[in-house]
């Protein structure tokens, strides 16, 4: 592993309550920079199932309510306070990974900031109006409660990344975003992907398949009207959430829902799928690399992330609507192409863990000698 300058780091994360793509990046980070880590909410069961030391771990007064209002999403209007009641004054180096509040923790002049940023706060920017439109169109009071939170969000969210002295994206997708939001340019490093997990396996049968929460930007509903057209195509839907009822609801008899698996199963249905449906506007996407290091092509909508991570032709194809229209053309093009699983396979070990680490300390290290002699 790539070890980089020893320097006396704080990471500084939104929150540990629930295992994803984030929770990877801080392992990763960790595994280079062994550190204190805090952050704003942590959850025991989900640290037990992390390579993270609950010892190492501090949270924020907002630990406490959380028990009380079991939702995090309740205290969000408390989490600039709470990000900025860290005291971090004894350390060279604080490092936010963030697709919240972490970026805006606050430093001294001689300190220096670096923000690994997954995203500006997508729910106060680009998905404002979704949200206000879609969540609380028929809820006016809550909607008008939080445009007012999410407004004082923006004007936070802007004045907090003047803290961060460098920024890292996780794609040229969200660079371009943190330079429209921001005005600040980002180095990207894509984030790390477990492809010594999920193995490869040329052997293939005859079913799609896609893994995702059921929560409306992800489209899960969009994926599985389009197999009503395609009688005789079968897709596995994975995943959990409020969207769920409303595929169930469709009844469609080539379309099984799976619920959420485990892990082992997870990769089990990747490498069997003929081909992986991606649907949503991400800013990068680590679900459709997963499939891809186990062989499998993906189908994925044309924008956002994806761009950066499937090769028209070569590990996939894309299709141009998030519509079940859209969809169904993609997969009836998909059946007519041919693709190399080996091919597939190696691109997708791009995306290692391994690759991360070493891009992203030397990355530091760049940063410290830069700091240093100024």
């Amino acid at each position: 592993m790539y070890k980089g300058t020893i320097l006396k780091i704080a990471m500084v994360y939104d929150w540990l309550i629930a295992l994803g793509g984030g929770e990877k990046v801080v392992e990763a980070i960790d595994e280079i920079y062994p550190t204190t880590i805090y952050t704003l909410l942590a959850d025991k069961k989900v640290l037990a199932k992390t390579s993270l030391s609950p010892d190492k771990v501090r949270t924020s007064f907002l630990q406490k309510l959380l028990f009380r209002y079991k939702k995090h999403g309740k205290l969000l209007p408390l989490f600039p306070l709470a990000v900025e009641q860290f005291d971090l004054r004894s350390y060279d180096c604080v490092l936010s990974v963030s697709h919240c509040c972490a970026k805006g923790a606050l430093t001294l002049p001689g300190q220096m900031h670096i923000c690994y940023c997954f995203t500006p706060m997508r729910y106060a920017w680009d998905l404002y109006h979704d949200y206000i439109h879609d969540y609380l169109s028929k809820k006016p009071i809550r909607r008008f409660f939080a445009m007012l939170i999410l407004h004082y969000l923006r004007t936070w969210d802007y004045s907090a990344s003047s803290r961060v002295d460098h920024f890292i994206a996780i794609s040229n997708y969200v660079a371009k975003r943190i330079e429209k939001t921001y005005q600040r340019k980002a180095v990207v490093i894509y984030p790390p992907v477990d492809t010594q997990y999920f193995t490869y396996e040329p052997e293939k049968q005859d079913y799609y398949v896609s893994a995702s929460r059921f929560v409306p930007y992800k489209k899960m509903d969009v994926i599985a009207e389009a197999f009503r057209h395609l009688p005789h195509a079968r897709l596995i839907l994975i995943g959990e959430g409020p969207e769920r009822k409303k595929v169930l609801r469709k009844k469609l008899p080539n379309v099984s829902l799976v619920g959420w698996v485990d892990r082992l199963k997870l990769r089990t249905y990747l490498q069997k799928a003929k081909g992986f449906i991606f649907a949503a506007l991400e800013d990068f996407g680590i679900a459709p690399v997963e499939a891809m290091s186990t062989g499998t092509p993906v189908i994925a909508y044309g924008k956002g992330g994806a761009r950066e991570t499937v090769v028209e032709g070569k590990t996939g194809i894309f299709f141009g609507e998030q519509t079940p229209e859209s969809i169904q053309k993609a997969v009836q093009r998909f059946e007519t192409c041919s693709f190399d699983y080996q091919t597939v396979h190696q691109h997708a070990q791009k995306f290692s863990k391994e690759r991360f680490q070493k891009e992203f300390a030397k990355q530091i290290d760049t940063y410290k000698n830069a700091f240093s002699s100024s």
